[in-house]
């Protein structure tokens, strides 16, 4: 049995940290490539300015440590609680993988790749915590919005730089 303290309080700041630590160490990856590499591309004029970047991944990544919470507040113990968690952690893997390809390797069209299938793994995800929490599934919709404008991003820049394969 869990305690009712781990539950209340460490459970929901460990759910919300852990999204916020992938989003910290993604940064590192991006963080180099932004004056250089990433200011000297053409950008699509739907790409919006820099600074709100910072401010809507952290937004995200709270309501996905929110949404993860809502799914493992009750315990471990089903197996689509299971599912969900194995989902959520694939997803966010593919969260920071999408950072290192993209700012980091200078892979345009490989991030490209990685972003559709992380959208594939945030759909899944949501339709997976649907079962447990519609809440929690609703908490993951504006991270899905974002990662397909992000996609719409991606690719455009790709097209615009002539990037190879």
């Amino acid at each position: 049995m869990v305690p009712r303290t781990f539950r209340t309080w460490l459970l929901p700041l460990l759910c919300i940290a852990l999204p916020l630590i992938v989003g910290i160490v993604g940064s590192f990856f991006t963080a180099g490539s932004i004056p250089g590499w990433y200011a000297s591309l053409n950008k699509p004029a739907i790409n919006p300015p820099g600074w709100i970047f910072g401010p809507v991944w952290t937004v995200l990544y709270i309501l996905m440590g929110i949404s993860l919470y809502l799914i493992l507040r009750d315990g471990t113990e089903r197996a689509p609680v299971r599912q969900g968690v194995i989902l959520f952690t694939a997803q966010l893997a593919l969260n920071l993988l999408w950072s290192i390809v993209f700012f980091y390797g200078h892979a345009v069209a490989a991030a490209l790749v990685v972003i559709l299938l992380l959208i594939v793994l945030i759909a899944a995800t949501a339709i997976s915590f649907r079962r447990i929490s519609v809440p929690a599934a609703w908490l993951l919709a504006p991270y899905l919005a974002w990662c397909c404008f992000a996609a719409v991003l991606n690719a455009q820049i790709w097209l615009l730089n002539g990037f190879p394969v």
